[in-house]
């Protein structure tokens, strides 16, 4: 088990940066900590893209066609792994493309830069700069452009926007609007026409006129040396073009004025009417429905027509909304104002919300603080994740969505488990409560509580599902209940510190418990929960697990060793030192190296593989350590995360941060800076010093292998990372030759070779080809195209059925494609572990099935009170009513239901 590949990214939706629609309007692009997150509106389901930047995302921009983003981190780094990365040599605030797609202008501190949009071949040099714009005094905030890409806007926090030509145009090259009183949020253009909008902080909206069209615009014609230069310079094709630099001025001379484009500002309106100064954090405009969208650091939002200014809905969410890590979008389908939706993310949540039904199209939102504790069902379908928020959320492993948040607990969740039906979660907490949740009621029926207050550590189920314990931290006791009555059975004394972990036997009714008193010992459940075995360990022990069939016992230590002992005997077999494979990093403000820090860091998570020949391990480091039990050596070492904007990530120390002075890290870099404090002169006291930015440490807090073998999960720092070895690649080809392309195997398809044709289409492995040969089998002859498959392709053609199963609306064609494969190759399948990923999908495609078809009589009992509560018609008799019965039956049994919830 060493070939997974990082497959998505859950547990967080949002972090911070600016949303991007894609340009159908289904899916949304959310930058999460240094990945990018796709949010599927259709499929309902996510997807992060694998690449990861060295620091936090801060901006995203996506060019017209959505072929091409460009990712620009805290680091100033342009990233996209397969076309080209690029260092700005400064802090880009935001990146805009142009409507063509053929320019994109990015800001960093106070000018504005234009470059050539990358192509989609490669090339030597793809950002190739064109020009250089100056003009406003401090850092530069927003970018729009010109329907035409013939001029575009740049905001900035000296309360000014410049309007500057993407073209050497005779009659504007610049020009400065002010009017607001505090730093600019927005700028929009109005539709096909230079007219402006500008949105300050404090609330303001100030709306602009131009006196001059579009086509009005004339290009300026160079004339002397400047012409002959411009010529030699187009026809020298292999030294690029040359730089320009535009420098402009808040108040030109009178004669750079006479005939030049000039502004007028008709109106100021104020969003704070009544007296609710908040500031303005977000906005954003769809130009072709005139809708303007803004949103306040309160959680209000309004959404208003332009350039009426008239208010057509307004919208709360609970909670503030933090200025620097708020963004709002505006998409609306087509030309015309149907089905309009508004996204707003800020805090960790992100809501996409249909204004004309006032409905919510996603809604999701990620745990507030980090996470603390992961488990798997039995089927590896569902993820149950709790966090020191005191929030437990379950999430789907296949659309990556939360879809129910338990908020009981009052404290920190401590440890999460399910039962072995799957459909209950058991969980502990700081508040001194454990309880029990139904997933099928989505309620919590059962809370167990100790005699007198604890805080619960750990939380652990028996293989049936009866008997519930639970460690405590205060009291060095475990806690025993049983599940029916939800009485207290017994508590464990013996002992001396507190209970860090807890497992059970899943073979045999025996107990582990972990404690910091150096001990593991283990409880016989059928000898009156008498101790039978103490092992006695070298350091306090952290973490427990058995292994799959129970005859191992596996024991973290704080010394950074793993041990293994055999539970019968009470022997030790085996040890792992662990802490060479920690390698810890080194925090900005240790005094010492990370080689002796790394004395004080262990492993804190230990987990078996599902087929006990491997055990996984992490702790305070950046790295999850895969190990052999038998040969106790390292088979694999994962790196969770590149991001430099945690702390702890490198070995030493930048040097340029140490002054004579001490430690830049010391210092607030964002001080003054949106939400952040200035730091007043020493001596003054003056700002809340507790809302400074800092660094959150780099750690892996739970680890997990799915029951099914074939991924495993983590919760970390950056929130819930799975690894899989399902990974799908987007080009990822099989025994690939020149001979097998797209044209050929619609030509197979066509001279009706669906053998051949399959088998080339699994060849080059795309997946639209893939569902292109399959559904154009004719279903009389699935048979004998899948009798005549190779075996090494019926695995395939299996995978590709199981995750077609809930998308694809040709439900009985797949399940047809599935019996006659399993009916020609099931035995040779039988001595496999394959099939785990087809179980799942027929599991959830029959559950989709059972929801539509109880749907389907629910709406038609609905429809059948409906029409005997009308007054006008005459109630029927009851044969009438026997046969109505009877096409109500028909209608169910004929009508075949697909994936997505529809009859067809």
């Amino acid at each position: 088990m060493k070939g997974e590949r990082f497959s998505n990214l859950l547990g967080t939706v949002y972090r911070c940066g600016n949303l991007n629609f894609t340009c159908d309007g289904n899916s949304v692009i959310s930058p999460v900590g240094n990945r990018v997150t796709v949010f599927d509106l259709k499929n309902n389901r996510s997807n992060t893209l694998p690449l990861a930047t060295r620091y936090n995302v801060r901006c995203v921009g996506l060019s017209p066609d959505g072929r091409l983003a460009i990712i620009v981190d805290e680091g100033n780094l342009v990233c996209r792994s397969v076309l080209h990365h690029f260092h700005f040599k400064g802090s880009v605030h935001s990146v805009s493309f142009s409507p063509d797609g053929r320019k994109f202008v990015v800001t960093k501190g106070n000018i504005a830069q234009m470059y050539h949009a990358p192509g989609r071949k490669r090339e030597f040099n793809a950002f190739v700069l064109d020009k250089t714009y100056f003009g406003p005094y401090d850092e530069t905030t927003c970018i729009d452009w010109t329907d035409d890409s013939r001029c575009f806007a740049v905001g900035s926090k000296d309360m000014s926007t410049w309007v500057f030509g993407a073209e050497r145009w005779d009659n504007l090259i610049y020009y400065a609007l002010g009017g607001h009183k505090d730093a600019i949020v927005a700028c929009f253009f109005e539709s096909s026409s230079l007219d402006l909008y500008t949105l300050s902080q404090d609330g303001a909206l100030c709306v602009w006129q131009c006196d001059t069209p579009p086509e009005g615009l004339r290009l300026k014609a160079p004339t002397g040396w400047k012409a002959e230069l411009l010529q030699e310079a187009e026809e020298d094709d292999e030294e690029g073009e040359e730089e320009t630099t535009v420098r402009g001025k808040a108040v030109p001379p009178a004669e750079e004025q006479q005939g030049k484009v000039k502004y007028s500002r008709l109106a100021k309106y104020f969003f704070n009417k009544e007296g609710d100064f908040n500031n303005l954090t977000a906005a954003a405009y769809h130009k072709k429905t005139h809708l303007l969208v803004t949103g306040f650091a309160s959680g209000i939002f309004h959404l208003h027509e332009l350039p009426e200014f008239n208010l057509i809905h307004s919208l709360r969410r609970s909670g503030c909304w933090h200025p620097s890590g708020s963004a709002c979008g505006l998409w609306s389908r087509g030309q015309s104002s149907a089905h309009p939706r508004v996204c707003f993310a800020g805090l960790g949540q992100l809501l996409v919300w249909e204004w004309q039904s006032e409905s919510y199209v996603l809604k999701q939102q990620g745990h507030f603080n980090s996470m603390v504790s992961l488990a798997y069902s039995p089927d590896g379908q569902y993820i149950v994740t709790g966090g020191d928020d005191g929030k437990v959320k379950v999430w789907n492993t296949l659309s990556g969505f939360c879809f129910i948040t338990f908020t009981e607990h009052s404290s920190g969740v401590t440890g999460v488990t399910f039962t072995a039906t799957g459909y209950v979660i058991v969980t502990s907490s700081m508040d001194g409560t454990v309880r029990a949740f139904d997933l099928h009621r989505y309620r919590n029926f059962r809370t167990f509580t100790s005699p007198r207050p604890t805080q619960f550590s750990c939380v652990a189920v028996d293989c049936s599902g009866e008997v519930v314990s639970a460690g405590a931290q205060d009291s060095f006791e475990v806690f025993i209940w049983s599940m029916q009555t939800g009485r207290l059975l017994d508590v464990l004394s013996g002992h001396e510190g507190p209970v860090s972990s807890l497992c059970f036997n899943p073979v045999k009714s025996v107990l582990a418990s972990a404690s910091w008193d150096r001990t593991v010992r283990l409880w016989d459940m059928a000898d009156s929960w008498r101790t039978t075995e103490t092992l006695g360990l070298t350091s306090d022990a952290l973490a427990v697990t058995f292994r799959p069939d129970g005859a191992e016992l596996a024991v973290a230590t704080l010394n950074s060793q793993i041990t293994f002992w055999d539970p019968e005997n009470a022997v030790q077999t085996g040890s792992i030192e662990g802490r060479h494979d920690l390698k810890t990093g080194r925090k900005e403000l240790d005094k010492v190296t990370a080689k002796h820090s790394a004395k004080g860091k262990a492993f804190t998570t230990l987990c078996y593989s599902a087929d006990g020949q491997s055990v996984l391990a992490g702790g305070m480091s950046k790295f999850v350590c895969i190990y052999h039990v038998k040969e106790q050596i390292l088979r694999k070492k994962f790196e969770i995360s590149c991001n430099l904007s945690l702390d702890a990530m490198e070995e030493f120390l930048n040097r340029r941060k140490m002054t004579e002075f001490g430690n830049l890290a010391l210092i607030d870099q964002d001080a003054g800076v949106e939400d952040g404090v200035v730091i007043p002169l020493p001596g003054v006291k003056k700002g809340d010093m507790s809302s400074r930015h800092f660094k959150p440490e780099i750690r892996v807090t739970s680890l997990r292998f799915s029951p099914t073998g074939r991924c495993w999960a983590a919760t970390t720092t950056e929130g819930l990372l799975v690894y899989s070895l399902d990974a799908q690649m987007l080009f990822d080809p099989f025994e690939l030759d020149t001979g097998v392309t797209p044209a050929r195997i619609r030509a197979a398809l066509r001279q009706q070779d669906y053998t051949r044709a399959i088998l080339m289409a699994f060849r080059l492995n795309e997946r639209k080809l893939l569902q292109e040969a399959l559904e154009s089998v004719p279903w009389g002859e699935v048979e004998v195209v899948s009798s005549s498959l190779p075996e090494l392709y019926v695995e395939k053609v299996l995978e590709f059925l199981a995750s077609s199963f809930e998308v694809s609306c040709h439900l009985e064609f797949y399940l047809i494609w599935t019996q006659k494969l399993l009916l020609a190759h099931g035995q040779e399948l039988k001595s496999r572990e394959k099939l785990s990923l087809l179980l799942t999908g027929l599991l959830f495609t029959f559950n989709s099935c059972d929801w539509n078809r109880y749907n389907i009589q629910y709406a038609l009992a609905v429809s059948k009170q409906r029409g005997l509560k009308r007054p006008s018609e005459p109630l029927g008799s009851d044969e009438e009513a026997d046969a109505s019965d009877d096409d109500t039956l028909h209608l169910l049994g004929s009508g075949q239901v697909d994936g997505a919830g529809q009859l067809v």
